[in-house]
């Protein structure tokens, strides 16, 4: 039996472990929606909480009703309007190392699909040569795999290359990669909805966008207008890669240790990068 003390000890400490668990998720709600619509419409709700709080304060009561029947029917408006945003927490919470069953990948033939995927990004990228790659990791790409031109084949930088080469079969569109496969070439990939990216950025940058907010794929991309290199994942673009930047990036993402890929702990979201 526990004594009065140690009860309401156990009581403090179970809420204080409620408040932060809360805290969290919060928190990562706010990071997923960062940058996307769903931040006006918070903002919007906010503004109905407001009116509703309001209402019961100077006794409004018709307004009350009105506040009272939207939020009846709030919960299966959220559901509808959040789709997108609650459709990549889920995925994000799918993807966490808590439920990963990624097995350590071979370094030797890891390194030679980076060497591949960097030598053709270069060399494409200095003649100005346009080029979307993307690399499936733990989701599954089998829907945008069918979109395009199957060729499973073996990963090269040439074949690559003569893939993105203008005016041929292959080059429009883009190409999903599986370790050192190459699975498929001229494939449609979803263009991010996000209202705040840059309008300089193309079709193709959005995406790259676009597939790393629905996968956790990594996506290269080669500007056809600049040359200039650039990289997503989870949301995030990095761009302005020269070989060594990108080389790092892909090395930091594709190559684990056996030691870390069984002792890392659960990550709900990506990391960012500066």
């Amino acid at each position: 039996m526990f004594s009065l003390g140690e009860f309401r000890l156990l009581n403090y400490v179970g809420q204080i472990i409620d408040i932060l668990l809360v805290t969290y998720v919060v928190y990562k709600a706010i990071m997923i929606i960062r940058g996307t619509r769903a931040v006006q419409l918070v903002k919007g709700i906010t503004v109905i909480l407001a009116v509703w709080f309001l209402s019961r304060f100077l006794g409004l009561r018709t307004l009350e009703f009105l506040m009272n029947q939207t939020f009846t029917y709030g919960l299966l408006a959220i559901i509808i309007i959040f789709q997108p945003e609650l459709r990549r927490a889920l995925e994000q919470l799918g993807r966490g190392r808590f439920f990963s069953s990624r097995t350590t990948p071979q370094d030797d033939s890891a390194k030679k699909s980076i060497e591949a995927i960097v030598k053709a990004s270069s060399y494409m990228g200095k003649r100005r040569i346009g080029a979307l790659m993307s690399l499936e990791r733990e989701t599954g790409m089998t829907d945008y795999v069918e979109t395009g031109i199957q060729m499973n084949a073996h990963l090269t930088s040439e074949l690559l290359i003569n893939t993105f080469i203008p005016n041929t079969p292959l080059h429009d569109g883009a190409v999903i990669l599986k370790g050192d496969t190459i699975l498929a070439a001229a494939c449609y990939l979803p263009l991010s909805e996000n209202p705040f990216i840059s309008k300089e950025l193309g079709t193709r940058h959005r995406a790259a966008l676009g597939v790393s907010e629905v996968t956790d794929s990594i996506t290269i991309v080669v500007s056809e207008e600049t040359g200039s290199i650039s990289l997503t994942k989870n949301g995030e673009l990095h761009r302005e890669l020269d070989e060594e930047k990108l080389r790092s990036l892909l090395e930091r993402e594709l190559l684990f240790e056996s030691k870390q890929a069984t002792t890392s702990r659960w990550q709900w979201g990506g990391k960012k990068n500066g």
